[in-house]
């Protein structure tokens, strides 16, 4: 049993939703009554996300390639976000923060209209941007300092970009990662397939090397949807050369989903070293020393 969500109000006329594991927040721009109006839908929404999702969850743990039947609409965009990418192993919960943002800015672009807004859930973060507007969205990658990444770049997004989500996942991110990234950053249409692309170019990002350490995610968390299979929880420090390798299996995986328009760039990060694939060259405005290719 979870306690009753939570909302605060942060500086800079955000929202802090909190329910559980689900933490968000989120900034509208507009005229003051729109803006009121979408926060007020954000607010009305957010309880029932939490139980809607508790009451599929036995589903959305299994397979995308079992597909098994939902009917709660964040749990339908998470199957949707992942049947694209079925080729390999993944279960509709590697969408689920990316899923929850985009249901919350659906249901704030419903309320009235907007000209600039964001839902950041833990990361994954929907986007809207209308007319010659632009947002932008840091992007703290750089581990090099210690667990608590350091802001390293800057995306800068426009209404023609066509991007409405960005989500990032690697090996020192919240989740398990079957990789060694520290941090992939991807760019997409929605949240929610950014948050899959993020998660499945990660797992990409990988060498064969004792100076990896993993463990059976089941070990790690019983309930955990990766089951038996083995999820990084260190990585020792690796030669150019091993992270050469790495980034560029990574790599390869994240330009195969740009030639099949399933994202549209992304940035692979591995202890200093970034990799930029597509449209994300254009979007980040800078990475200060962070071994920029």
């Amino acid at each position: 049993m979870f306690a009753p969500p939570v909302l605060q109000v942060l500086s800079g006329e955000r929202l802090h939703l909190s329910h559980g594991p689900i933490d968000v927040v989120l900034k509208a721009w507009g005229a003051a009554e729109a803006v009121k109006a979408a926060y007020a839908a954000a607010w009305a929404r957010f309880p029932q996300l939490l139980p809607e999702l508790c009451d599929e969850l036995a589903a959305l743990r299994r397979p995308i390639s079992e597909a098994a039947r939902v009917s709660g609409p964040v749990a339908r965009r998470m199957q949707a976000a992942c049947l694209p990418f079925q080729g390999v192993f993944v279960t509709p919960m590697a969408a689920v923060a990316g899923a929850v943002a985009d249901e919350l800015l659906a249901c704030m672009r419903a309320a009235a209209p907007l000209t600039r807004a964001f839902v950041n859930d833990g990361g994954d973060i929907a986007v809207h941007v209308v007319g010659s507007e632009t947002l932008d969205i840091g992007v703290a990658a750089d581990f090099e300092g210690g667990a608590i990444p350091a802001l390293n770049g800057c995306l800068r997004l426009g209404s023609r970009d066509g991007i409405g989500g960005i989500a990032t996942s690697g090996a020192q991110g919240r989740s398990f990662s079957l990789g060694i990234a520290d941090a992939v950053t991807t760019l997409a249409r929605d949240a929610a397939t950014a948050d899959v692309a993020a998660t499945l170019i990660a797992n990409a990002v990988d060498i064969a090397s004792p100076l990896v350490t993993r463990q059976p995610a089941r070990v790690l968390d019983p309930d955990s949807d990766l089951g038996d299979l083995l999820v990084t929880t260190a990585v020792a420090r690796l030669s150019a050369a091993e992270k050469e390798a790495a980034l560029a299996r990574g790599l390869t995986r994240a330009e195969g989903y740009r030639a099949l328009g399933l994202i549209q760039g992304a940035a692979l990060m591995l202890q200093g070293v970034c990799k930029i694939s597509g449209g994300a060259k254009g979007a980040l405005v800078h990475i200060p020393q962070a071994g920029l290719t």
